[in-house]
């Protein structure tokens, strides 16, 4: 048996390759794993769990057709949708998990999270994660109607281009001491995220022995996969 994870899929109607993908990739490829974690960004936007738009309403009937058939499937906030909730949870049949999360996976302790915290010289962007996270805000956001929250997402994309446009590299990065701070916090030795969108398996040192920093890739052009299971990791290149 293996587990399965992907991130940063970013699925929005107007990319039908990328979702034609997954769809195909959760009915067959993930019809025969242990389980499934999505460490984030599954969708380009969510407004809210009561948005209709049908897109990604068969996102997550997809979702409950592979939870119906018996593979569990865990799926973490990202930068883009951080607003999936209940109503989510219960159209997909999958289950929100937080960011960060240790789990046990063939003896061993890892450290998963979605990796923008991660990104700590990006300060622009920290202090508009921390303005977004906080549930006031989230509830006010919420409360408007629909359309509005459309125009208002659509606005936020537009600005994120452009910060990413005009942003060094290197802050669009995960921080290396903030990596080995959360590493050794935690008391892991291996840590898998995304967000980055550079799919790489890093060896590192902490605290005099051999750790591994495991990236996902984005969906953008080709699908990405972190494949584990009792033989070990390897992260695959799904060609489209």
């Amino acid at each position: 048996m293996t587990t399965l994870f992907v991130s940063d899929l970013h699925l929005d109607a107007a990319c039908p390759a990328a979702a034609a993908q997954f769809l195909q990739f959760l009915a067959q490829r993930a019809r025969d794993a242990e389980a499934l974690y999505v460490l984030g960004d599954l969708f380009e936007t969510w407004i809210g769990d009561d948005d209709d738009e049908a897109f990604r309403r068969n996102i997550c009937a997809a979702l409950s057709q592979l939870t119906a058939h018996g593979v569990p499937c865990y799926i973490m906030h990202g930068n883009r949708d951080f607003l999936l909730g209940p109503g989510f949870e219960t159209a997909s049949g999958a289950r929100l998990i937080p960011d960060p999360l240790l789990v046990q996976l063939y003896g061993q302790t890892v450290l998963l999270t979605h990796g923008d915290a991660l990104c700590t010289e990006d300060h622009a962007y920290q202090r508009l994660r921390g303005v977004v996270r906080a549930a006031r805000w989230q509830r006010r956001f919420l409360r408007l109607p629909l359309t509005v929250r459309r125009s208002l997402a659509e606005r936020a994309r537009s600005g994120s281009r452009r910060h990413t446009a005009r942003a060094d590299e290197e802050i669009m990065d995960v921080d290396p001491q903030a990596v080995s701070a959360a590493m050794r916090a935690c008391g892991v030795q291996c840590l898998v995220h995304g967000h980055t969108h550079r799919p790489a398996v890093h060896e590192l040192v902490l605290e005099g022995k051999p750790a591994r920093r495991i990236v996902l890739g984005a969906w953008h052009d080709t699908g990405s996969c972190l494949v584990w299971d009792e033989a070990g990791v390897r992260l695959e290149r799904l060609p489209r």
